[in-house]
């Protein structure tokens, strides 16, 4: 698959098979995460994977009770170890796009979770206060298809040389 058809296919998950993630394409997709770009080449990230079953489930009402993030096989936990840093925030958010486009190539489903509440994730995995988490990403094997989302029309979303 290529880099546009991924992109224009890829689609949010919420619902997953009960199964692990295959070592080599969660390996595939860190990598891609690990391979993304940032300010400075500075990488303010930090991901821990959670894939014990019994870590995700409780994760679920720290993310809203949001039951597919304890469905996934896996759940990717970005985070900023240095949220002082200006950028962090793009970065990571650069390197879980890259996470998720790989997933998308490999025929796995993600779906990325901004509403959780982030001292109950710090809490339950140990991370530190310092540590400002930043997103969810559940990762797994789909058990549906995503829905195609509408798009604006390009003459509202781009303007050429001039805001006119």
């Amino acid at each position: 698959m290529d880099v546009l058809t991924a992109i224009k296919t890829r689609r949010s998950i919420r619902k997953y098979k009960d199964v692990p993630v295959p070592e080599d394409k969660l390996a595939q997709v860190l990598e891609a995460g690990r391979a993304a770009p940032s300010a400075g080449n500075r990488q303010p990230w930090r991901f821990l994977v959670v894939t014990d079953p019994e870590t995700r489930k409780r994760l679920v009402p720290a993310a809203r009770n949001q039951e597919f993030v304890g469905q996934a096989g896996a759940v990717i936990v970005a985070c900023a170890p240095d949220p002082s840093l200006k950028w962090h925030m793009v970065d990571v958010a650069i390197a879980l796009d890259h996470m998720t486009l790989a997933a998308h190539e490999l025929g796995l489903g993600t779906c990325w979770v901004g509403a959780f509440e982030p001292d109950q994730v710090r809490q339950l995995l140990g991370i530190p206060e310092e540590v400002k988490v930043v997103a969810l990403l559940p990762l797994g094997v789909p058990d549906m298809e995503g829905t195609p989302r509408p798009r604006k029309p390009a003459e509202e979303v781009f303007v050429f040389n001039r805001w006119a």
